[in-house]
Parts: structure tokens; C-alpha cells; sequence
């Protein structure tokens, strides 16, 4: 059967419909318009989602690979558009999330001319990519496609940047489909030695306060339903990083809640304590580990990832445990045997009683004065029965909303963990809509973060996207601010915001929302919120001043949290 000539451009459209996409967000430039004229004739099969600036392209294909498990795909021109999009890059490749940047650029005839929009983005996004290449001709469309999608969704996840010179776009080429499952030198998943298995459990089973730590890559793996076996056969407390929150129920009985800075005082007090910890899927980073001198330095540690990069790199480990924790923990399981660890689970109440008198009930159900951020997102998570997908700006905004939404499904925090990119929540959130149609999207956001890419309302009210935008607004930089109260004197340098009035801001871009000041309207304001079809703004004052507890001091052990500054 002879292979049909078509256009690179074309041979992109029909590579990645090969590959399974069905959703692209993106943005036209000079430098990609032959892409976006060959995707005309695709519109049927291939859903492009016109952003208002490319960073929030490649946030959105963040925020619909995180929640939905596909690679996510973001489209735009050579130049600004393709440097645009390098915080979304590095936001994705430190949080392992499976996107693939495709751009524009200049044909191979000019580059190294400084022409028009040229950039060497390949030389900018290696270090910050799992994969970057420069398609110069239309016959490696099809293969570095294919290569690119493999490498971004395989073993650890990540970005994967692919530069299509315009030459290659519009010259043809005999085109077939193909698929990658192999690349020689790159090994996704390692093997797994039995030994360390059986180190593992040999460990677990002599443990008498054992502590897990669940990462992320218990979501990447779709390892929930394998961990809830071991934890529950061997009787394990449980501690999540930010982005491991919804690996496991909030309301598991093991589960004791966040780990790190602004984390919950049991796990971080108990990983000083702990004999054995078992961390999986996560990578042992500062904001969990606080100072390194004095971390868990009395325990055995087991360590289960994929990457072997991540072991011993900020902490030694005792044992480690490579390949994907969907098998790993299923092989521990069977070698752990049944245990009860009473005494030990039940010495985590002390701390979660001291937490909750000292700092989580004046924060959620407070009596008097403005209202508080806590209360705000516990009041959104109760009425949305915990089973809404909850996406954060950063900020004061992101660990009150991690702190204080709840969890019943997988895949339901989308949050910028690693690089901490304000501006990430509101486009996410869009791309999340997209991931998982099915589910409510809540997006928790500061008037810092809002303003950062504001103009994604014109997207929302393009694609009638049915984001719930909760907008908690303290007229400061809050995280910042916090920070300059508690070590630089209360020297508040450029921290406070004037604020327009974003209710009208979201009318202008037919996005029905409100402002809500008094404790005794949230209850009725949500309600609304959550019963309008479509996208809503709903903006609610909080207190100024508020400041996000308990906090590990910057540089100070895991276990000295501040309940009170």
C-alpha cells in the first residue's frame, strides 16, 4: 500500500490525533500558521482552546494532564510565543507533569540570522525538559512526534518541547503513523531488585512507629488503590506532601494529613519520631524536610520512586525501592505481614487536638471579625460534598485551600508544588475543565495571583468554561507580607494591592459573579455559585492580616512548627 504525500503541517494534525488528543491549547503566530491552517480542516476531531497568552497554554495542558492522566499539548508561534511558555515548562518538568510544547520557528534557512521571532528554544528548554528537539524536516514529523508523547507520559512524567521549523510545516512528505515504546538508552521504569523489596519489608515489619510519606507519584502511578493495601494490611499512619493530598481519603483513618512548612503539626512532630519512614513517590524537597541536619535523623528510611535521580539527593536513604509504586507497593504488600500499631496511631491525637484548639477552629469557624480564608474554603469543600477538584493560585491562598479542602477522589489537587508559579491557578483551572468535564472545577485564587492572568477571563468567556472562581482577596501579596510580619520588622515593602473592582472586570467578560464581606452571606453566595451553570466570580473579602499556621520557620527542623506569631 503506497503512503499518501502530505504537508508537515499536516502530518502533525495526523500524528497527534494517532496519538490520542483530543484538546489543544494554543495560540496563532507567523512562525506556526501553517500548523493552524492545516488544524482548519481538523476542528472536528481536534478541540483547540484559544488562551489569551501562551504561558496560560501551557499551564492549561498542565491543569488537563494533572486531573484527567493524558498528555497534555500546548500550541504557539516561534519567538515571544515559544518563550512564553517557559514557566509553564519548568512549572511542569519540577512537578512531573506529561505535557508536549510544540512551536513554531523560523525556517532552517535563517537560523542563526537573528530573523524575525527566532529563538533558540531548544538551547533555552533543555534544562528545564525531559526531551527538547527541532523538527527541520517534514519526514521526522511523524517519529518525533510519536517520541516526544512517549518520553513525556513514560516513567516519570514531564514536558517534552518540540521546535518545528516552517520549512518542515509546509514541505511533504510520504506519511504513516507510528508508535514508540522504546528508545535505546532511556529506561522509563527500572528494574526492581527483589532484595530491596525484601529489605523493605523486613523493615516495615519490625517497625514500631512506622510513617508513610505520599507523594505525588502515587497519582502518576495510579498506585491509590495499591498503597491503601499496604497501609491498611500493616497498619501505617500516613503523612501527604502537597501534591500526594489526594492520593488517599481525607478522611482515612491513616491519613494524617499534610506534610512540610504549613503543613499539620502531627506528621511533621512524628517524622522526628518515627523509626521507619517509607516515602513514596516523593522527592525528600526543602519545604517538607525543613533543615536537612536535623531531619529524621533517628529513622530507617525507605524510599520507593521511579527515578533513581531522586534517591539519596537530599536525603540518605536506607533502602531503596525503584520502578513504578503500582507494582512496587503491590510486591511489598504480599512480603509485609498483618500488624496494629495502636499505640502509635493514637499518639497523633494529641498533636491533631493541640492543631485544632490552637489554630484550625479559630480559622474555620470563627465568631467575630472579618472573615478568614480557612472558613472560606471549608464552607466551598462541605458544599461541594468533598469531591470537588481543587485548584490553587500560590500564595496564602494555596495552603489554606490545601489545608482546608478535603479529598474523597484521585486526581483532585492541581497546584504549582515545585517552582510555586503565581498566575498558574485560573488557566489550570481551565485546562482542568477540559480534563474532567465530568467534575467541578474550584479554583482558589489571590487578588495577586488574579491579576497575573486576568485576562484568561477571555477564554473562560469564549469556551464558556465552568470554572468556580473563588477569589480570596486581602488587598495584600499575602505570603509575602506574612513573611515581612514575622522576620522583617512588620515592613510591609510593596506588599499591599489596590484592587479594582474585579466582580465588574468579570461582568465585562460575561462571567456572572458577586462580592461577599459578612460571615452570614458565604453560605447563600456559594450556593449560588455552585448552582450557576458555567463559570463564576465569587470574591470574598477576608481578613488582611491573616497568616497561614502552623509554620516550620525557613531553616528550622520539621518538628518546631509555630502554632501562633
Amino acid at each position: 500500500m503506497s503512503k499518501e504525500t502530505i504537508t508537515g503541517a499536516e502530518a502533525l494534525m495526523r500524528s497527534l490525533e494517532h496519538n490520542g488528543v483530543k484538546t489543544i491549547f494554543g495560540y496563532p503566530g507567523g512562525s506556526i500558521m501553517p500548523v493552524f491552517d492545516a488544524l482548519y480542516d481538523h476542528k472536528d476531531s481536534l478541540n483547540h482552546i484559544l488562551v489569551r497568552h501562551e504561558q496560560g497554554a501551557a499551564h492549561a495542558a498542565e491543569g488537563f494532564a494533572r486531573v484527567s492522566g493524558e498528555v497534555g499539548v500546548c500550541l504557539v508561534t516561534s519567538g515571544p510565543g515559544a518563550t512564553n511558555t517557559i514557566t509553564g515548562i519548568a512549572d511542569a518538568m519540577i512537578d512531573s507533569t506529561p505535557i508536549v510544547v510544540i512551536a513554531g520557528q523560523v525556517g532552517t534557512a535563517f537560523l542563526g540570522t537573528d530573523a524575525f521571532q527566532e529563538v533558540d528554544l531548544v538551547g533555552i528548554t533543555q534544562p528545564i525538559s525531559k526531551w527538547s528537539y527541532q523538527i527541520r524536516r517534514a519526514e521526522d514529523v511523524a517519529w518525533a512526534v510519536a517520541r516526544a508523547f512517549y518520553i513525556a507520559k513514560s516513567g516519570r512524567p514531564g514536558p517534552v518541547v518540540l521546535d518545528f521549523a516552517k520549512n518542515a510545516q509546509v514541505e511533504t512528505t510520504e506519511y504513516e503513523p507510528l508508535a514508540v515504546d522504546f528508545i535505546r538508552s532511556y529506561v522509563p521504569v527500572p528494574d526492581t531488585d527483589p532484595q530491596s523489596l525484601e529489605e523493605a519489608a523486613a523493615l516495615i515489619n519490625g517497625a514500631k512507629k512506622p510513617l508513610v510519606l505520599v507523594g505525588q507519584g502515587v497519582e502518576l502511578g495510579n498506585a491509590q488503590d495499591e498503597l491503601l493495601k499496604l497501609v491498611e494490611k500493616a497498619d501505617l499512619p500516613c503523612g501527604c506532601t502537597l501534591l500526594g493530598l489526594s492520593a488517599i481519603p481525607s478522611e482515612h483513618r491513616l491519613n494524617k494529613g499534610m506534610l512540610g512548612m504549613h503543613g499539620n503539626l502531627g506528621p511533621n512532630v512524628k517524622t522526628n519520631e518515627s523509626d521507619v519512614i517509607i516515602a513514596v513517590g516523593m522527592r525528600f524537597d526543602d519545604r517538607v524536610t525543613g533543615n536537612l541536619a536535623t531531619y529524621a535523623k533517628q529513622a530507617k528510611i525507605i524510599h520507593l520512586d521511579i527515578d533513581s535521580s531522586e534517591i539519596n539527593k537530599n536525603v540518605k536513604v536506607d533502602v531503596a525501592v525503584l520502578g513504578n509504586c503500582k507494582q512496587t507497593l503491590a510486591q511489598l504488600t504480599e512480603l509485609v505481614t498483618p500488624n496494629e500499631h495502636k499505640e502509635w496511631v493514637d499518639s497523633f491525637a494529641e498533636y491533631e487536638k493541640t492543631e485544632n484548639e490552637q489554630v484550625i477552629e479559630k480559622e474555620i469557624h470563627p465568631t467575630s471579625g472579618p472573615l478568614k480564608m480557612g472558613e472560606v474554603v471549608r464552607a466551598v469543600s462541605e458544599a461541594t460534598s468533598h469531591q470537588a477538584i481543587l485548584v490553587t493560585d500560590v500564595g496564602q491562598n494555596q495552603m489554606m485551600s490545601a489545608r482546608y479542602f478535603k479529598y474523597s477522589q484521585h486526581r483532585s489537587i492541581v497546584t504549582s508544588g515545585g517552582l510555586g508559579t503565581m498566575g498558574f491557578g485560573l488557566p489550570a483551572a481551565i485546562g482542568a475543565t477540559f480534563g474532567r468535564p465530568d467534575r467541578t472545577v474550584c479554583v482558589f485564587i489571590g487578588d495577586g495571583g488574579l491579576q497575573m492572568s486576568i485576562h484568561e477571563f477571555g477564554t473562560i468567556m469564549e469556551q464558556e468554561s465552568p470554572v468556580k472562581i473563588i477569589l480570596l482577596n486581602n488587598n495584600f501579596l499575602g505570603n509575602v507580607r506574612q513573611w515581612q510580619a514575622m522576620f522583617f520588622h512588620h515592613r510591609y515593602s510593596f506588599t499591599p494591592m489596590m484592587n479594582p473592582d474585579y466582580v465588574k472586570i468579570a461582568s465585562a467578560y460575561h462571567i456572572p459573579g458577586e462580592s461577599v464581606f459578612r460571615r452570614e452571606d458565604l453560605k447563600k453566595a456559594i450556593e449560588r455559585m455552585l448552582n450557576t451553570d458555567g463559570p463564576y466570580l465569587l470574591e470574598v473579602g477576608v481578613i488582611e492580616e491573616g497568616n497561614v499556621l502552623p509554620m516550620t520557620p525557613p531553616g528550622g527542623s520539621v518538628n518546631e512548627m509555630l502554632l501562633d506569631c
